[in-house]
């Protein structure tokens, strides 16, 4: 079973999961990661539930269509939506900026300007 490590204020938590879990569908029924994961919709159109990957993400399929439209240059930063991927293989992830909202497109464009 896989292994996943989230960090999130300064707490690290592991829990395996099975196989082909989707830590957005767990977390909405109350398992692993819950209640330390953010999502809301569940369906990649909001982009609560996005996460930089630590480490594991040389096992995850390329980004989809989704991913792209809402992450855009985040991609390029590790960033991927939880609620968009099956873990097959242990994974380390990260929720440390909430790019559902504005102040998201604030930081990026304060990393451009540095």
């Amino acid at each position: 079973m896989p292994i996943v490590i989230l960090h999130k204020d300064g707490e690290i938590l592991r829990d395996e999961v099975p196989a082909k879990s989707n830590l957005v569908v767990r977390a909405g029924v109350r398992k692993f990661p819950y209640p330390d994961f953010k999502y809301r919709c569940g369906m990649g159109k909001c982009a609560t539930c996005a996460s930089r990957i630590i480490s594991g993400g040389e096992h995850l399929p390329a980004p989809n269509w989704k991913e792209k439209k809402m992450l855009g240059e985040w991609l390029d930063r590790g960033y991927r939506l939880a609620c968009q991927l099956w873990i097959e293989h242990d994974i380390e992830l990260v929720q440390d900026v909430n790019l559902a909202d504005g102040r998201a497109l604030a930081l990026l464009a304060e990393d451009k300007a540095s």
